[in-house]
C-alpha cells in the first residue's frame, strides 16, 4: 500500500468519501436508481386521489373522458389498476433500494475497516506509541459504524428529498403555474438553514468524536490493567476517572443535539407558511372556478410531500454531520504517511528497487557502523555505535537498563530507522532489503511475551501456518514447553486468554521460544527470553538454546549473565556505546563493567 498525501482529507471528507466509493459505482448507481423510482411511485397517490375527485365532481368531463373512457365506473376501474400496479411496483423499488443500500454500506465498511488496519499496521512503531489503543480502535469500530449508518438510511433520505422537489415542483408548474410560487417560496429559507445548521454541527460532532476515542481509550487501557486496578485497591478512583470521560462525551453530545434538535422545528414554522398560502388561496382559486377541485386536491396533498419531508432533513443531517467527522478521522489515518518502506527513499518520494533476501539464503552476518538513532524528542538512545555479528555464531549484548540493548533489536528488524550510520545484513544495507524478507529472517523472543487469544497450538504455529501438529509439538519439547502442555485441560487445544493470561509467565516465555524455534529462522533473537522463568526451567530451556543456537546467528539479550557466559562475542553497551568486547573470561580478566555486573550477580558486591 503506498503512503497518501498528509491531511488532504482533513478540508473534504465527502469528496474523499465519493474518491474512496468510485470501485462501487456499479451497485450505488443501482441503488440510487431504485430510490429515484421508489420515490416516483410514491408521488403518484396525489395525483391519482386528485385524478378520484375529479371524476367525482366533474363525471363524464373529468380529465380522463379526455382519452376516450366516458363511464364513471370504467374510470375508477382504471384508477384502481393504476393503484395497485403504482403501490406493488412502489413497494418493490422500496424493497430493491433498502437491500442495495444496506448492502453498499456492508461493503465500504467492510472494505474500509480492512484498509485502515492494513495501513495501520505498515505505520512505524513510533505512530503507536504515540497514540492509545482504544483511540484506534475507536477510529477502526465506531468511526466506520457511523459511516455505514449514513449510508445505510441518511444517501438514501439525500436523493429522495432532492426528487420529491424536483418532481413536485415541476408537477406545481404544469398544473397550476399560479400557484407554484407558494410551494417554492420556503425552499431558499429551508437550504439556507440548512447550510448553516451544517456549519454550526461540524465542530461540534468533530469533539463528539474526540470524546469518544478517549473515552475508549480509557476503557481499553483499563480493562488491559484490570489487574493492577484490582492490586492497588482503585476500583473507585477509575469509576471517576471513567465518570469524568463518559460526563465528557455526553456534554459534546449535549451541545451537538441542543443545536440539531432545533433544526427540525424551525423548519416546521417556514412549512407552514407555504402550507397555509396553498390552503387559502387555492381554495379560493377552486371556488371561484379558476381551478378544478380535483386540482385542488392534488395540490394539497402534494405540496404536504413537497415540504414535510424536508423535516428529515433535521435527522439525515445529524446523521451526515457524525458521519463526515468519522470520514475525516479514517481519512486522516489512511493519509498517515508510511516512514518505513522496503528500499530506501530517494528524493522524498523516489524508492529504489527493493532487494531481495530469500531465507534460505541468509547467512546472518551483521554489521553496525557509526549508527546513531534516538526516539523522537528524547537525547540519542545509540551514539556512533560499531559492532560485527559474525554468522553462525551466538552474540550476546549485555548492560545496564537504558544502555540501548532493546532499542538495538528494534532497528535490527526495522521497528525504527537509524538516523544516520548504517546496518548491513550479509553485506546488504536493512534499508535495501525487502522487509518481509528481513523479518522472516529473524526469530525473536521478546522478554514481554505477547500470546493472542486462542489455542496453544494456534500460538506456537502462528507466522508457520503451514506446520503440522508433529512439528509444533517437536518444537514445544526443544522449548521445555511439551510437558506443561500436556498437563493442561484440553493439551495443544486449551485456550490461552488474551495475552496468554491464563498461563504463567515462565509458560507464555516457553510458548514464545516455541514459536520461534518453529519459525526455524537463520537469526535468532533472544531478548531476556528467560527472565520470567525459575532456575530449574532456566537450565532446562538453556540446554536446548544450546542446541538450538548450533550454526545459527544468536543476539542474546540478557541481564542474568549466566545465561550468555559461553556466547562466541559478547559486547558490553552503557549509555548507548560500545565499552567492552570479548568473551566472557576476557571480561572478567579485563577487571572492567563486565566484572562488576558478574560480581554483583554472583553476591561477591
Amino acid at each position: 500500500m503506498k503512503s497518501r498525501p498528509a491531511n488532504s482529507s482533513a478540508q473534504q471528507p465527502l469528496l474523499r468519501l465519493m474518491q474512496y466509493g468510485r470501485a462501487y459505482r456499479g451497485q450505488l448507481w443501482q441503488a440510487a436508481s431504485c430510490s429515484v423510482l421508489n420515490q416516483v411511485f410514491d408521488l403518484a397517490p396525489p395525483v391519482l386521489i386528485g385524478l378520484a375527485v375529479d371524476v367525482i365532481v366533474q363525471q363524464q368531463n373529468s380529465f380522463i373522458s379526455q382519452f376516450g373512457i366516458a363511464d364513471v365506473r370504467t374510470q375508477f376501474v382504471i384508477l384502481a389498476v393504476l393503484t395497485v400496479i403504482i403501490w406493488i411496483l412502489e413497494s418493490a423499488f422500496e424493497y430493491a433500494y433498502a437491500r442495495l443500500w444496506r448492502n453498499l454500506a456492508q461493503k465500504i465498511q467492510h472494505h474500509l475497516r480492512l484498509d485502515a488496519y492494513a495501513h495501520l499496521q505498515q505505520l512505524e512503531q513510533e505512530y503507536f506509541e504515540a497514540r492509545s489503543t482504544g483511540g484506534l480502535l475507536a477510529i477502526l469500530n465506531d468511526d466506520i459504524n457511523q459511516l455505514e449508518r449514513f449510508l445505510d438510511r441518511g444517501a438514501n433520505e439525500v436523493i429522495q428529498v432532492s426528487i420529491t422537489v424536483l418532481l413536485v415542483g415541476l408537477g406545481f408548474f404544469w398544473i397550476a403555474p399560479s400557484v407554484t410560487w407558494m410551494a417554492i417560496l420556503p425552499m431558499p429559507f429551508i437550504l439556507w438553514g440548512s447550510v448553516a445548521f451544517q456549519k454550526l454541527l461540524a465542530p461540534r460532532y468533530a469533539e463528539v468524536r474526540e470524546r469518544v476515542s478517549q473515552l475508549n481509550s480509557r476503557l481499553s487501557n483499563n480493562l488491559g490493567g484490570i489487574v493492577t486496578i484490582k492490586s492497588f485497591v482503585t476500583e473507585a478512583y477509575e469509576v471517576e476517572r471513567l465518570r469524568q470521560d463518559s460526563e465528557a462525551y455526553r456534554q459534546s453530545n449535549h451541545r451537538a443535539i441542543a443545536l440539531s434538535a432545533a433544526f427540525v422545528p424551525l423548519i416546521r414554522m417556514i412549512i407552514l407558511a407555504g402550507f397555509t398560502a396553498l390552503l387559502v388561496y387555492g381554495g379560493l382559486e377552486a371556488i371561484s372556478g379558476r381551478m378544478s377541485v380535483g386540482v385542488y386536491s392534488s395540490l394539497t396533498v402534494m405540496i404536504q410531500r413537497l415540504l414535510w419531508p424536508l423535516t428529515r432533513l433535521g435527522e439525515t443531517l445529524d446523521q451526515y454531520q457524525r458521519a463526515m467527522a468519522s470520514t475525516n478521522r479514517v481519512m486522516t489515518l489512511l493519509d498517515t504517511p508510511i516512514e518505513i518502506h522496503s528500499g530506501r527513499v530517494r528524493l522524498g518520494t523516489i524508492y529504489m528497487p527493493e532487494t531481495n533476501l530469500p531465507v534460505l539464503a541468509v547467512r546472518g552476518e551483521i554489521d553496525l557502523k557509526n549508527v546513531c538513532f534516538s526516539y523522537r524528542d528524547r537525547l540519542p538512545v545509540l551514539q556512533d555505535l560499531s559492532l560485527h555479528i559474525p554468522a553462525g555464531k551466538t552474540t550476546a549484548i549485555v548492560g545496564a537498563t537504558g544502555s540501548g540493548k532493546s532499542t538495538l533489536v528494534k532497528l535490527l528488524l526495522r521497528l525504527y530507522d537509524i538516523q544516520s550510520g548504517s546496518i548491513k545484513l550479509d553485506g546488504v544495507e536493512l534499508r535495501d532489503l525487502k522487509l518481509d524478507d528481513l523479518r522472516r529472517a529473524i526469530g525473536w523472543v521478546s522478554q514481554d511475551v505477547f500470546l493472542f487469544h486462542g489455542s496453544v497450538l494456534e500460538n506456537i504455529v502462528y507466522g508457520s501456518p503451514s506446520a503440522e501438529l508433529a512439528e509444533a509439538v517437536e518444537a514445544a519439547k526443544l522449548a521445555e514447553a511439551h510437558e506443561f502442555i500436556e498437563s493442561l485441560p484440553q493439551g495443544y487445544d486449551t485456550i490461552v486468554g488474551e495475552r496468554g493470561q491464563k498461563l504463567s509467565g515462565g509458560q507464555r516465555q516457553r510458548l514464545a521460544i516455541a514459536r520461534a524455534i518453529l519459525k526455524n529462522p537463520p537469526i535468532l533473537i533472544l531478548d531476556e527470553a528467560t527472565s520470567a522463568v525459575d532456575n530449574e526451567t532456566e537450565a532446562a530451556i538453556q540446554r536446548s538454546l544450546d542446541h538450538i543456537t548450533q550454526n545459527r546467528t544468536t543476539i542474546a539479550i540478557a541481564h542474568r549473565l549466566s545465561t550468555i557466559r559461553n556466547a562466541d562475542r559478547i559486547y558490553v553497551m552503557e549509555q548507548g556505546q560500545l565499552v567492552e568486547q570479548g568473551t566472557h573470561e576476557t571480561l572478567l580478566n579485563q577487571q572492567g563493567i563486565y566484572a562488576g555486573l558478574w560480581q554483583v550477580q554472583l553476591g561477591l558486591r
